[in-house]
């Protein structure tokens, strides 16, 4: 296997983050996950190789001991023999000294910064992402925005533009995109034209198969054993401003049926996740991959009344949704929750959120 650029990258550029001037600091939305962390990574270090500079640093945004959430992360970050002591995440940081020494922000897999994030609005000059463009930060010197299955696409085809590809990169980002597209399935409704020639051009380079490793990596990321609700409900957790509705929405890899098995209290453990977050609404989009890719939604209201107007909203948008009974679920204190499962796939957090953007917004 080549000498490991990668790693070496990553251990230099760690040096810098509590002494020295950071040109870019290059970061992934809040949620955290493998695309997120991946793409902004890979981009760190593609900007690093280009300007031969190694004080552009990428940050992950969640503390070191929230990575176990992200299994396939964990995976797939194995696979490309990544060192983790080498990465930077959120706890190991005072990120209001640290970005008095950065002179730009780099946004991945979003175009808007997190509200704890937002007072950097006037440092970001690079934007590389793949959803809905929020049209924000005109002063950025660069925005690639494309609605292609994956951010990592995206930084693949400046990798491949650059002549950069190795075979730990490779793996890197051809496990994202098999992933974000559910292994490139037209059926689902993510891939792109883009995202196919990328992963072909860098799946000749990885040592597992298409097939295999995209089994290896779902099998991993559908690993839910020792997650408690609290766990499911934060590992891959987005939070949303829709108006006056302050939003969270949970990417969990777990059937509804299963996650009742687990906790027979989801409605208590949605409120009170709900309070700790502040939050009008909560909703959690499961996936899961048995028989075939399967999606259901979980949704909380501190409200009963904005529960049902936003039900029968989301049966106008497509979702095809189904009630699904949970028979054993304890009754919440306060609020309502409901279950349904899914029948259009191809509604993902990234096409639901503009939805309830332009609903509670208008």
């Amino acid at each position: 296997m080549p000498r490991h650029r990668l790693n070496q990258y990553l251990a230099e550029a760690k040096t810098y983050i509590h002494c020295k001037s950071i040109d870019y600091l290059v970061l992934g939305n809040e949620a955290a996950d493998l695309d997120s962390m991946a793409s902004a990574i890979v981009y760190a270090y593609l900007m690093a190789a280009q300007k031969n500079d190694s004080t552009i640093l990428a940050l992950m945004p969640i503390p070191r001991a929230d990575f176990k959430l992200r299994s396939e992360a964990v995976y797939v970050f194995g696979q490309a023999g990544i060192d983790l002591n080498n990465l930077v995440f959120l706890d190991e940081l005072n990120i209001e000294a640290v970005m008095k020494r950065v002179s730009g922000l780099v946004l991945v897999d979003h175009n808007r910064l997190s509200s704890s994030m937002d007072q950097y609005g006037d440092k970001v000059a690079i934007i590389l992402d793949h959803h809905r463009d929020e049209n924000l930060y005109p002063h950025a010197s660069k925005r690639v925005i494309e609605p292609v299955g994956s951010t990592a696409t995206l930084v693949g085809e400046q990798l491949i533009t650059h002549d950069l590809v190795d075979v730990h990169l490779a793996l890197l980002l051809c496990g994202t995109i098999l992933l974000d597209t559910v292994n490139m399935d037209p059926a689902v409704g993510r891939v792109t034209p883009k995202d196919e020639k990328i992963a072909n051009i860098l799946m000749p380079l990885c040592h597992p198969g298409r097939q295999l490793y995209f089994n290896t990596i779902q099998k991993a990321k559908f690993n839910t054993a020792d997650l408690n609700t609290f766990d499911l409900l934060r590992r891959d957790y987005k939070k949303f401003q829709f108006g006056n509705i302050l939003c969270g929405i949970a990417s969990v890899p777990l059937p509804l049926t299963q996650w009742e098995q687990k906790d027979r209290a989801l409605c208590l453990e949605f409120e009170s996740y709900a309070q700790n977050q502040s939050l009008d609404l909560l909703l959690s989009m499961n996936v899961h991959a048995t028989p075939g890719f399967n999606r259901e939604l979980a949704v909380y209201c501190t409200d009963l009344y904005l529960h049902d107007t936003l039900i029968e909203f989301l049966q106008k948008k497509n979702l095809e949704l189904t009630p699904l009974i949970l028979k054993n679920q304890t009754s919440c204190l306060k609020g309502k929750i409901s279950f349904y499962r899914q029948g259009n796939p191809g509604i993902s957090r990234k096409k639901l959120s503009p939805l309830l953007d332009d609903y509670f917004t208008s």
